[in-house]
């Protein structure tokens, strides 16, 4: 079962943070069809600063293996750096669809096809080939606690806890359900996320009373881009062993439904991101889960095809918008181009 909840969570995390990426534009009013592409675009940045920075001999996870500080903290530094990049492609889309007042959905749509068209052609250039890795070690070396900082010895003398959240598990996923508590507190309780969500409802009205909408829009845009980019390196690193090919699988429409099934709030989303992230798991690992721990794969045993339990996330999420989408309720102004001039 802790192996069960742990590979949960890698699936979960990404789901999350990148589903309250496509909240906070969308509450601003920009409809952010382009996750996938920027989670492609963070991906790819994250893994090749990390292979830039290891072959410059400035940091390699066998060097500083015993350094608990630098490894976390090198891990932190790659999160940051996706995060800024996936905010500085973003940047694209709120252009677009801010100043321009093009097409929401075909920006998006546009920018979803032009991040695996760069990541490929650099990617050819850097490394030759079509993935690009770290330059030393694999992602196993950042596993968060080897064994336990809390003074009880090894992570298994903690029982349930110790195995599930500190066996082989990665700082970054933690560190992104913090990012996901404190922006969401930040945006239901502070003036900011207030006049954020008031774009996205009525601009004409929040503009009425001095609240500069463009301003407003870009920050939602910006924020949701670095929350993106931050998502997909997480992505590449605990379930892509740190590799980027321009791929995340399809992780970024699975956030845009999340966050639909979530109807735009926090904690919904948070569910949801649990239940797709489970199915996630079972279509992953279902040939390695020994849920009762008695050494049987029930999973493989009954017979079912390979290929029912890899389709079981994207058939899920299509039940499930079937089902709730008539209940979901959307920004008013998600989409609509802002016109100063318009009452």
């Amino acid at each position: 079962m802790s192996t069960l909840i742990q590979q949960t969570l890698l699936y979960m995390v990404p789901l999350m943070i990148v589903a309250l990426a496509g909240v906070f534009a969308e509450r601003s009013g920009v409809i952010n069809l382009a996750l996938e592409g920027i989670m492609i675009f963070g991906a790819f940045t994250g893994v090749l600063f990390v292979n830039l920075v290891q072959q410059a001999g400035w940091f390699t996870p066998a060097k500083e293996s015993g350094n608990w500080v630098a490894l976390q903290g090198f891990e932190i530094l790659a999160m940051l750096f996706a995060g800024i990049m996936g905010m500085l492609f973003s940047l694209l889309l709120a252009f677009a669809a801010i100043n321009l007042k093009a097409d929401q959905t075909i920006g998006g749509t546009a920018l979803n096809m032009l991040a695996p068209a760069i990541v490929l052609f650099i990617v050819r250039i850097v490394a030759n080939q079509n993935v690009i890795a770290m330059a030393d070690g694999d992602a196993a070396s950042w596993f968060m606690l080897k064994k336990s900082m809390f003074g009880y010895g090894r992570n298994e003398d903690m029982g349930f806890f110790g195995m599930t959240f500190l066996n082989k598990t990665y700082i970054a996923t933690y560190v992104c359900i913090l990012i996901y508590i404190i922006l969401s507190i930040i945006l239901y309780t502070t003036k900011f996320g207030l006049r954020l969500r008031s774009c996205g409802e009525n601009p004409q009205a929040a503009d009425s009373l001095g609240i500069n909408v463009y301003k407003m829009r870009y920050s939602g845009v910006m924020i949701s881009g670095f929350l993106a980019g931050m998502g997909g390196f997480v992505f590449a690193l605990t379930a892509a062993n740190c590799t980027a090919n321009g791929d995340v699988a399809g992780f970024g429409f699975l956030a845009l439904a999340v966050m639909i099934f979530g109807n735009w709030k926090p904690l919904n989303i948070a569910g949801g991101a649990f239940i797709f992230g489970l199915f996630k798991c079972i279509a992953a690992c279902y040939s390695t889960l020994d849920i009762n721990g008695d050494g049987k794969y029930w999973l493989v045993d009954i017979g079912i095809s390979v290929h029912v339990y890899r389709m079981l996330p994207y058939i899920i999420t299509l039940l499930v918008l079937v089902f709730t989408s008539k209940q979901s309720r959307a920004p008013k102004a998600e989409g609509i181009p802002y016109d100063k001039g318009q009452r």
